[in-house]
């Protein structure tokens, strides 16, 4: 069975443009986050997944220049994006990861592709089914025939642009599988789309540089010794941009 790592990724971000190449501690958010996600041994392949404008020609440079494919495709329709993508590389599993969040979680990332392996009964596992990780954690590992069932029966705006919902609001069509921490630290932002943000990731990355494959557990351990960091990028609301999408369709 292939699993496919896709990492949807642009420059053109609207309230942060071109965080996903801004300067960490000396690296590219994006490289970050891409060590992390290749080291899941369980990953077949890692593609990042940009759009055809011309802003993202550079992106793209970058991206093959680290060694990493690139597919381009729809700005807006994301699920198409990742349809036609996924298409290309035929893969049973598909992960999706989103290229703001450079700390995803290598384990997390595997003990969902390990649920998907082992009961194939699942269409659709995530951790933020119930939110329960730091935003930012959130990983989704769904079946093909799921993302081709969302690329052809979806209409919503809001279920395009942001690939899944059209599964995970479906549990009487899919099989859903939820992972949920011990505590329920959803409050906690660990993504990057305003410039506190990019401040809390530099704060932790110094103390990481060190660790590119640190756990999540790790980075919590160190968080709750230094509450003035998490403070950096609090009050902002989870899934902020998704909310914003459905509101509009209102």
């Amino acid at each position: 069975m292939t699993t496919l790592a896709i990492v949807q990724a642009r420059l053109g971000a609207t309230r942060l443009p071109r965080k996903v190449l801004a300067d960490i501690c000396g690296r590219p958010l994006l490289q970050w986050l891409l060590d992390r996600v290749r080291s899941v041994r369980a990953i077949d392949e890692v593609v990042v997944a940009t759009t055809t404008n011309r802003e993202d020609d550079e992106l793209e440079r970058w991206v093959l220049d680290y060694g990493v494919d690139c597919f381009r495709g729809s700005q807006d329709d994301v699920l198409d994006r990742f349809y036609r993508c996924a298409q290309a590389r035929p893969a049973e599993l598909i992960v999706r990861v989103t290229a703001d969040d450079p700390l995803k979680d290598p384990g997390l990332i595997g003990e969902a592709i390990d649920v998907c392996l082992e009961n194939r009964a699942v269409d659709y596992c995530s951790n933020s089914l119930r939110p329960t990780y730091p935003e930012g954690l959130d990983i989704e590992v769904f079946r093909f025939a799921a993302l081709e069932a969302a690329h052809r029966e979806a209409v919503k705006p809001s279920d395009r642009e942001h690939v899944t919902p059209y599964i995970w609001r479906s549990p009487d069509r899919f099989e859903l599988k939820s992972l949920e921490y011990e505590r329920d630290l959803s409050g906690w932002r660990w993504t990057v789309d305003k410039p506190a943000d990019l401040e809390f990731m530099r704060a932790v990355w110094t103390r990481f540089r060190e660790q590119p494959l640190v756990s999540f557990v790790d980075v919590i351990a160190w968080l709750e010794r230094n509450p003035a960091v998490v403070a950096i990028n609090a009050g902002t609301v989870r899934n902020e941009g998704y909310l914003k999408s459905v509101e509009r369709e209102q």
